[in-house]
């Protein structure tokens, strides 16, 4: 019987409550190592973007180590974990070995300043040690989202920007120009807000099957819109692990839920007697 063996080295990494993440590896053949990190492109475009890290010897524990400060940010997307033994060397991917996050369980009770720099290590679908990162102006955690029978109601802080008497609630179609204002309900430090949105609201009085509302605030009347979202925790992939009901809609149903970037979604599906002939 034939063993393959996992060549590929083990990565500790720790992250404190400012964002300064410490990697640890295994030592290694090699006299000016760097941890390399590589935004991961989209389909079909090529590689631009890198940032290295020396790896420096730590003295006592025989670990090889690289911190990554919280400054400057990150840009928005996922990066993968390399070692690079020499300049000119082949890079060899990282597995992943323990991940202390625990920094990162309570951050969203913790006020960001803009922009909003968030990074959170996590486990690639194929095993490997990733970071995901965003980095945004300003941007709105949800903390609550509840669903009844009658309407969505969420409750979120915002961070890097502050609500004004204007502000609003924007529901935008995705894939067209529509969308719907609601009014939120601002407490009065000027950051946390709710708002719920109702079945007129997902509907308009009419059906919209297969259609996603993506959730705004407005700080503003006059302000650009910042992204609902939730990105403040350990949680680096959100859509398959937090489910949440549905409510009825005309027609149709309505179900809140986190997109593959973590931003707050609404999709509207019809309901399965609205499909059946009758």
């Amino acid at each position: 019987m034939t063993t393959h063996l996992d060549t590929h080295l083990r990565t500790h990494c720790a992250i404190d409550t400012d964002g300064r993440i410490t990697f640890r590896l295994p030592q290694a053949p090699a006299s000016r190592p760097q941890l390399l990190l590589r935004l991961r492109p989209k389909k079909g475009r090529p590689e631009t973007t890198l940032h290295h890290l020396d790896l420096e010897p730590g003295r006592t524990d025989g670990y090889l180590h690289a911190v990554l400060e919280p400054h400057p940010a990150l840009d928005e997307g996922r990066w993968d974990l390399y070692l690079l033994p020499e300049p000119e060397a082949e890079r060899q991917r990282l597995r992943p070995g323990l991940s202390d996050l625990r920094a990162l369980v309570d951050g969203h009770l913790r006020d960001r300043p803009s922009p909003v720099a968030v990074r959170i290590p996590y486990v690639t679908k194929d095993g490997f040690l990733a970071l995901r990162a965003w980095r945004r102006t300003a941007h709105a955690e949800a903390r609550t989202i509840d669903v009844t029978r009658q309407a969505v109601t969420v409750e979120a802080r915002l961070h890097g920007a502050e609500l004004r008497e204007d502000a609003t609630v924007r529901l935008r179609l995705r894939g067209t120009g529509t969308v719907r204002d609601l009014r939120p309900r601002i407490d009065d430090d000027g950051r946390d807000f709710s708002f719920t949105a109702g079945q007129e609201d997902l509907t308009g009085g009419a059906e919209i099957p297969g259609r996603i509302w993506d959730a705004f605030v407005r700080p503003t009347a006059d302000a650009p819109p910042v992204r609902i979202g939730r990105l403040l925790d350990d949680v680096a992939d959100r859509k398959h692990v937090f489910v949440y009901p549905a409510l009825a809609a005309g027609g149709s149903s309505a179900r809140p839920y986190f997109t593959v970037d973590n931003d707050l979604a609404i999709e509207v599906t019809p309901t399965e007697s609205s499909i059946c002939p009758k």
